[in-house]
């Protein structure tokens, strides 16, 4: 009986084995995989995740969490963006980890904004205000699904936090879009100016 039980039990640890290293190769990151993908993302986002417009977010240096989120928010249409929903409506989730895996592996470069001191200074002031960093934490550096924003594109940040505002982008929980609600315009262009500019 005792041999039975004992069989069992190896019978069982070897499963958990097995099944444990399947789920990790399903959901393997790879990062010379994902810069291979990252190609077709260069036009909008830079080479390597350093976007040179406005319009378009830099992904260098963000959390791969989050990147993998919004992909796949724009595949299931929990996001919507013009070039973006169909540019992820095609990726398959091995793809949406090898692309996370591999904008959040470079190093984000300086866009060469130059904020307003006194605008910055009143962004500082209503970030402290409404505790942004609880979630993107000290430096705006983010984490896990919070994405960093210091040294965002400031045009970007304008219009992300005028979308959450509208309700026009809400997969965000509800968090951002609460937030939001309290801005007023001048706040978010005086935030933004202090996002921009942090290293």
């Amino acid at each position: 009986m005792t041999n039975i039980r004992s069989a069992k039990l190896i019978l069982t640890l070897l499963m958990a084995s097995v099944a444990g290293t399947a789920s990790k190769g399903a959901c393997a990151q790879d990062v010379t995989a994902g810069h291979a993908k990252a190609q077709v993302c260069a036009a909008c986002h830079g080479a390597d995740g350093n976007s040179h417009s406005g319009q378009f977010p830099s992904l260098a240096g963000q959390t791969a969490r989050y990147l993998y989120l919004e992909l796949k928010d724009f595949k299931e249409g929990r996001r919507n963006d013009p070039i973006m929903s169909p540019m992820a409506s095609s990726l398959s989730q091995p793809d949406m980890l090898d692309l996370a895996a591999y904008f959040s592996s470079q190093t984000l470069q300086s866009s060469g904004f130059v904020p307003d001191p006194a605008k910055a200074k009143l962004g500082q002031a209503k970030a402290a205000e409404t505790l942004c960093t609880m979630c993107h934490l000290g430096g705006f550096k983010g984490q896990n699904e919070i994405p960093r924003v210091a040294g965002q594109q400031h045009d970007y940040i304008v219009r992300q936090l005028l979308a959450f505002k509208a309700r026009t982008r809400t997969n965000d929980a509800g968090n951002m879009t609460s937030v939001a609600q309290t801005l007023s315009p001048s706040d978010i262009e005086n935030l933004a100016q202090y996002i921009a500019g942090l290293p």
